[in-house]
C-alpha cells in the first residue's frame, strides 16, 4: 500500500512539472513573439489571389504583395516563379475589360 508520503511527494512533484509548463508557455508567448503576426491591426500585405491545380502534384498560384501580383508554380520538385511583377488586380482587370469591349 502506498504510504502519505510517498503520495505528498508525488503530488508536490506534478504540481512543479505542471507549473513549469506553465511558465515555459508564458515566457515562449510573452518573449519570443508568438501571436504578434495576428495582433497585427494594419492591412495585410500578402495574400493568394488565386490557385489553380495544373496536375496530381503541381499547382499554380497567384500571389498578391502590396500592388504586385506573381505567378509561382509549385510542384515536387520546387518552386519556380513564372512571371514576377504583374500589376495587381484593378489595373490588370481594367485591361482585359478593355480588351473585352474591344472585341
Amino acid at each position: 500500500m502506498i504510504d502519505a508520503d510517498l503520495m505528498l511527494r508525488f503530488a508536490l512533484a506534478l504540481a512543479l512539472v505542471l507549473g513549469l509548463i506553465a511558465v515555459t508557455g508564458w515566457v515562449g508567448r510573452r518573449y519570443m513573439g508568438a501571436g504578434r503576426l495576428s495582433s497585427f491591426k494594419g492591412k495585410r500585405r500578402l495574400s493568394i489571389v488565386e490557385a489553380l491545380a495544373i496536375d496530381g502534384r503541381t499547382r499554380l498560384f497567384l500571389v498578391r504583395r502590396d500592388a504586385t501580383e506573381h505567378l509561382i508554380m509549385l510542384g515536387a520538385t520546387g518552386a519556380v516563379v513564372v512571371e514576377r511583377a504583374i500589376p495587381a488586380g484593378n489595373e490588370f482587370s481594367r485591361a482585359v475589360d478593355a480588351a473585352a469591349d474591344r472585341g
